[in-house]
């Protein structure tokens, strides 16, 4: 697919707002900056539908009056900071595809950097580590992948793996996003944008995303409110409307004066617009000035005035009323093991384990967010023990690690989790229900060795318990069963496997069937963990 034509850009458009509609509320949770009043995904998602209304009736076979029209409803529809931003964005995107006579890869690469021209210019002071950074860094990223791809498949793919690293590093560039654990809401939104272009063009149902181990998602509930707390909202009305029937002597200079009388009064300041509409968003302690000063330019219309100290009140009341008695912390990799212990009551799972060992400030920074003052970590790594102990140490909270060596310790001192009983007795409860769990790990060999009288090629099976290699085979059922045979006694009623993330389902559910076979007077269950580097996690409990 090396051109769009008008059908399928109008799709893609539609496409765009269809998923960032369905997931609106994931970015909404994202929401810190410049204020935590959660609505980012709310006012993108508003911005975007109506843009898709304006052109849902539009009946035409002209691609700049298809832009021209969408990015003009995405202005009269623009709300809150992220909108309008992403409005202006359109603005630039639609400017250049409505002046192409074909839309290839190289347009819409050169419309990128149009649309990130247009949004920095439309901020009056631009901060990165947002939306603005996420759409230029997309931009300059294109140009090497229009010319690598002429497809645009390919190209889309390309240009949304490049979104997502960089959206990854916004919480190094704004602290506060750091603080809450979360990328930008707005860049976030805008990926949603292009992520929903590209399911139009692949065939790619809308889906909302998997929030499943996702630490970002709870962050308004996990936000410590010490960073954007009532004294440090400076300005506290957002203030937006439309200036509408401007007046015969008003000029394109009275846009920029009243830009500059905003400046004074307030930040956040946006007014944009032509003669015939302006929009203006601005955060202030004095909405009367904002009205005033755009009265003198013409008629004032859809007036939106939001009281941020009230959002704040509300955002806190919500954290206080869902404070915990006693939160816990797991730490594992791999979807399946996530969603498990989030099911088990775990507050937040921190992604790590064998060689992606959590550092003290990571673990310290997820225990100063999560919403409790009583904090128990679950490291189920001996390596990362050591590190769990010392940000305890380090944090102000009544913090706990129950020193889980592996999963299935972990799941087992999880289960014995009980938040409304005194701390001290649930760690010691905790502690014990995982020592009598006995546990293997059937993973492979990365280099030839000779270890614990196993002569190892690279590449070999091989099964693991207590740090010691049991097990060796070119067959991974036959290691597991090897490692039960080790580990399953007859003080043991449960066996259960935990498959990883390169092992089949229909697998997995057949060598459940053999162990059910063989150990028929115990009961074994199977999950999915995704785990990396290991094909099975087993237990004996």
């Amino acid at each position: 697919m090396k051109t769009i034509d008008i059908n399928q850009l109008r799709e893609m458009l539609i496409g765009g707002a269809t998923l960032l509609e369905i997931n609106k509320e994931y970015v909404d949770s994202l929401n810190v900056f410049p204020v935590p009043d959660g609505d980012t995904g709310t006012n993108m998602s508003m911005t975007m539908s109506s843009a898709v209304r304006e052109i849902a009736e539009l009946d035409t076979n002209e691609v700049d009056v298809l832009v021209n029209v969408f990015a003009r409803g995405a202005l009269k529809g623009a709300r809150g900071n992220s909108g309008v931003i992403l409005s202006q964005i359109i603005k630039g995107l639609s400017k250049v595809i409505g002046e192409s006579k074909e839309l290839t890869t190289k347009t819409f690469s050169k419309a990128l950097a149009e649309a990130t021209d247009v949004a920095y210019s439309a901020v009056t002071k631009p901060k990165e580590g947002t939306i603005l950074t996420v759409i230029r860094y997309i931009a300059e990223q294109s140009k090497s992948v229009a010319t690598r791809n002429s497809g645009f498949i390919a190209f889309f793919e390309g240009i949304i793996a490049k979104g997502e690293e960089i959206l990854a590093r916004t919480p190094d560039m704004l602290p506060v996003l750091k603080a809450a654990g979360v990328v930008d809401a707005g860049g976030k939104g805008l990926l949603f944008v292009l992520q929903g272009f590209y399911n139009v063009l692949a065939g790619v149902p809308m889906e909302s995303i998997n929030h499943d181990g996702d630490l970002a998602f709870d962050a308004l509930d996990n936000f410590v409110g010490d960073i954007h707390d009532l004294a440090n909202i400076k300005y506290a009305y957002c203030t937006e409307f439309f200036v509408v029937n401007l007046k015969n002597s008003t000029t394109e200079e009275d846009i920029v004066i009243l830009r500059d009388k905003l400046m004074t009064i307030g930040d956040c300041v946006i007014a944009i617009g032509d003669l015939s509409m302006v929009k203006v968003h601005v955060h202030t302690n004095e909405p009367n000035k904002a009205l005033k000063y755009a009265l003198k330019l013409g008629e004032l219309d859809r007036i939106k005035i939001d009281n941020m100290l009230e959002e704040n009140r509300e955002l806190i009341k919500r954290k206080e009323a869902s404070r915990k008695k006693i939160a816990m912390i797991s730490i594992c990799t791999g979807k399946g093991l996530s969603s498990i212990f989030k099911d088990l009551q775990v507050d937040t799972v921190i992604e790590g384990g064998q060689t992606m060992n959590p550092s003290v400030e990571d673990i310290l920074n997820v225990i100063d967010r999560v919403n409790s003052n009583n904090v128990i970590v679950i490291p189920n790594n001996k390596n990362i023990i050591l590190a769990a102990e010392q940000a305890c140490e380090l944090s102000s909270k009544n913090v706990r690690v129950v020193k889980t060596e592996n999963v299935p310790e972990g799941i087992a001192a999880a289960i014995a989790f009980d938040e409304h009983a005194d701390f001290d007795k649930t760690v010691d409860n905790m502690t014990e229900a995982f020592s009598e769990v006995a546990y293997g790990e059937i993973t492979y060999a990365v280099r030839k060795t000779l270890m614990d009288g196993f002569d190892l090629e690279e590449g070999d099976i091989i099964g693991i318990t207590g740090k010691k290699i049991v097990a060796k085979s070119s067959e991974v059922n036959d290691v597991v069963m090897s490692v039960l045979d080790s580990i399953v006694d007859e003080d043991k009623g449960v066996i259960t496997l935990y498959y990883g993330e390169g092992v089949e389902e229909a697998d997995a559910n057949a060598l459940k069937e053999e162990l059910e076979a063989k150990y028929d007077d115990l009961d074994v269950e199977m999950y999915f963990g995704g785990q990396h580097h290991y094909y099975y996690m087993v237990s004996a409990e």
